[in-house]
């Protein structure tokens, strides 16, 4: 009796492999000569880093028709963006921000990463930035040095969400389209600027700070205000499922301090967490005619769903949609912003929606 040839059986289906965006990455620095900030204060250099993916296109009257900026967070850098939860989900062939058709713009904002910051020399005598003063230098980083006098589209989580309600303060004409992510349109106040002030005042209560002028990191401080920033990011939800024994809980909480203690500085910290303090976008909100897709999470610490305001805030765009992610044990908190797969759906319609 002839054996019968094997069959192949179908397998599960193979995940793509990974895209190295690293070592796709174009980086540079614009630096803006004598860059004014909203204090009256003057700073002779101002350097902006930013890196880049894909190719800038461009009309027949020489303007880019593709360029998309995205914004980090507190503490964050532009390359904070090349997580696999975020990169891998957007920026391959026929996904929503395919760098071979949109050219990406992932910028440090001032007093963070390879930007010009305290921690470069001038500590406490650093300019007190605000808001404001990081979306003018935006602004000039793309038109004076990359040449962007329009966006296709800006994307910001957390304060870069924050900083996408600024940028319809400052110029609202920029922008083809705009999806801010994990933030109010509202002052900085009650436990949000708690928690913010508790972080500053824990490290300036550190004998060691020394006014700034410390010879060694105030370490007792920066462990209170990484230990704010680490509970203050969290989902609940999904450590619950993830760390369920006290032991598991823990470690990982200590190990996440002290990760997040490395390589940072004390006077960085409370400019970055200092900068938010006059941030207040409610009376100009109206200006932000663009089509915009403003996305929440309900397990979001720091920016709370039962607040009952960012609704009517919503209604008050005149081309905007507000959405709010349900909490489940997958979602991440207030990170859920850097998690495409819970909202890429929605940056697909909002790029067909704001077509020209």
């Amino acid at each position: 009796m002839l054996a019968m040839p094997a069959i192949a059986q179908p397998g599960p289906p193979q995940a793509a492999p990974a895209v190295d965006y690293a070592v796709q990455l174009q980086q540079g620095d614009v630096i803006l000569k004598d860059f004014r900030f909203g204090t009256g204060e003057v700073l002779p250099e101002l350097r902006m880093h930013y890196a880049t993916l894909g190719t800038p296109k461009r009309d027949a009257k020489g303007r880019v028709t593709n360029a998309v900026m995205v914004l980090h967070g507190t503490g964050g850098t532009g390359l904070q963006f090349l997580q696999p939860q975020f990169a891998q989900e957007l920026f391959g062939p026929g996904q929503p921000l395919d760098i071979t058709k949109y050219y990406i713009i992932l910028p440090d904002n001032i007093g963070h990463g390879k930007s010009s910051k305290p921690s470069d020399g001038l500590r406490m005598r650093f300019p007190a930035y605000d808001y404001t003063d990081m979306v003018r230098a935006q602004r000039q980083m793309l038109v004076e040095g990359l040449k962007v006098d329009h966006l296709r589209l800006i994307m910001g989580t957390s304060m870069g969400c924050m900083h996408g309600f600024v940028w319809g303060q400052v110029d609202p004409g920029f922008v083809q389209a705009m999806m801010p992510m994990a933030c109010l349109p509202m002052p900085i106040a009650g436990h949000n600027r708690m928690w913010r002030k508790a972080s500053i005042e824990g490290i300036k209560s550190d004998p060691a700070w020394q006014g700034g002028n410390y010879t060694s990191p105030p370490v007792m401080g920066l462990r209170v205000a990484a230990s704010l920033l680490q509970v203050a990011g969290f989902a609940p939800l999904y450590l619950q499922k993830a760390y369920g024994t006290r032991e598991a809980a823990d470690a990982y909480i200590t190990q996440r301090i002290e990760a997040s203690m490395k390589g940072i500085d004390a006077n960085d910290i409370i400019y970055q967490i200092e900068s938010s303090r006059n941030y207040d976008p409610l009376k100009t909100i109206e200006k932000m005619t663009m089509p915009v897709t403003w996305i929440n999470s309900s397990d979001d610490f720091i920016n709370p769903w039962d607040y009952g305001v960012a609704e009517d805030f919503g209604k008050r765009l005149p081309d905007g949609k507000y959405l709010l992610i349900k909490a489940t044990d997958d979602t991440r908190g207030h990170s859920t912003h850097t998690w495409a797969k819970f909202w890429k759906d929605e940056l697909l319609a909002l790029l067909k929606r704001s077509e020209k």
